[in-house]
This record gives C-alpha cells, sequence and structure tokens, in this order.
C-alpha cells in the first residue's frame, strides 16, 4: 500500500494537523484502499504531544488528532515513503540535503498540488506512485508553480486564531491535494424526476 509522510519541524504543530486532514480526506474518497498517512520533524520534538490549539483547530475541522506523539524525521521514513509532504521549502531542502535520492518523491503541499494542476486529471487507474512521478517530471521541465508562495505559516507561538487559520488553509490545500492525486469527486447519477440515487 503507498504511504505518504507529512513533514514539519516541530511536529506538534502544522504535519499532525495536516496528517489528520489528509487520512481523513483520502478515507473518504478511497475508503480501506486509501494510501497510509504519518507526519515526522525534522527537528521533531521526539515524544511530545501535540499542541493543544492544534488539536482544537483540527477538531473544529472534524479531525482528532488528539492522540497524536511527535517524532524525529529519520532515513528509515523517508526511504519508506511514497511521498514526502513538506508543510514548507525549508523541510523539502532539509530532505533534498540528507536524501537526493529521494527528492523526486519530496514536494512542498501547494508546490505539489499546483503541479497536478498543470497535469490536468489523472487517468483512470493512475496510481499515487504514478501521480508523483508526473509531478516530478513536469517540475523537473521547468514548470515553477508559484516559488514565492510555498509555505505554510508555522503557528507555533501564537494563539488559537492563527491555528483556525492554519487549519482553514490546510484543509483548503488538501482537498485540491486529493482531487489532484485520484480526480474529482465522480458526479452523483440521478433517478427519476432528477432525485439522487
Amino acid at each position: 500500500m503507498a504511504s505518504i509522510l507529512v513533514v514539519c519541524t516541530g511536529n506538534v504543530c502544522r504535519s499532525p494537523m495536516a496528517e489528520g486532514m489528509l487520512r481523513a480526506a483520502l478515507g473518504r474518497r478511497l475508503g480501506d484502499g486509501a494510501p497510509q498517512v504519518a507526519s515526522a520533524g525534522t527537528m521533531g520534538w521526539e515524544d511530545s504531544a501535540t499542541m493543544p490549539e492544534a488539536i482544537e483547530a483540527a477538531a473544529q475541522r472534524g479531525v482528532d488528532i488528539a492522540g497524536h506523539v511527535a517524532r524525529r524525521l529519520t532515513r528509515a521514513m523517508l526511504d519508506a515513503a511514497d511521498l514526502e509532504l513538506c508543510m514548507a521549502h525549508d523541510h523539502r531542502e532539509t530532505i533534498q540535503g540528507e536524501r537526493p535520492e529521494v527528492f523526486g518523491r519530496t514536494f512542498t503541499l501547494k508546490e505539489l498540488v499546483r503541479l497536478l494542476e498543470g497535469l490536468g486529471e489523472p487517468a483512470s487507474g493512475t496510481s499515487l506512485v504514478d501521480r508523483v512521478r508526473e509531478a516530478a517530471a513536469i517540475r523537473a521541465s521547468g514548470f515553477e508553480g508559484n516559488p514565492h508562495d510555498e509555505d505554510v505559516a508555522d503557528p507555533l507561538g501564537m494563539g488559537l486564531e492563527s491555528y483556525r487559520a492554519v487549519g482553514w488553509e490546510l484543509d483548503l490545500w488538501i482537498e485540491r491535494l486529493v482531487e489532484g492525486l485520484v480526480g474529482p469527486v465522480p458526479a452523483r447519477s440521478t433517478g427519476r424526476a432528477g432525485e439522487e440515487e
């Protein structure tokens, strides 16, 4: 089964929120066939609890991350993942510096969304691994997306409103990501007189 690793700095704010939201969004679309989703931090606060504000902001978006425990990013995690999804460009650059061989599957969230949208809808039966490979190819060809807007802001040390803003932003970009990876939500068929079946 495919796997996605979400990466931020401490693994106590952005990446736990994104992990929970992405797992939920993929689960809604793919059910038991959804990729596994985990998270870690480049300077992960090993065994730390998630920030209470992140837990509340995620809960307000219908996602429970209260049980998350922070982990520090390791080489084994990078080697095992089919996609490294970074919250900011510095996380991507850290991974590129330490494990250049996985750069072809390492993107910021916003970068990958723009690459996938540049590719158009995935063909039927396209796997996550194939879709990531296509995105890497278009990036290598010179497609830049918007390099001035790649980061999800770090709310650490800010109030709950900042965490809510990050949750809102993550929710929007993750919905776009899932659509880019697996295609748009199928239209519902209609029965007699336009009633949904």
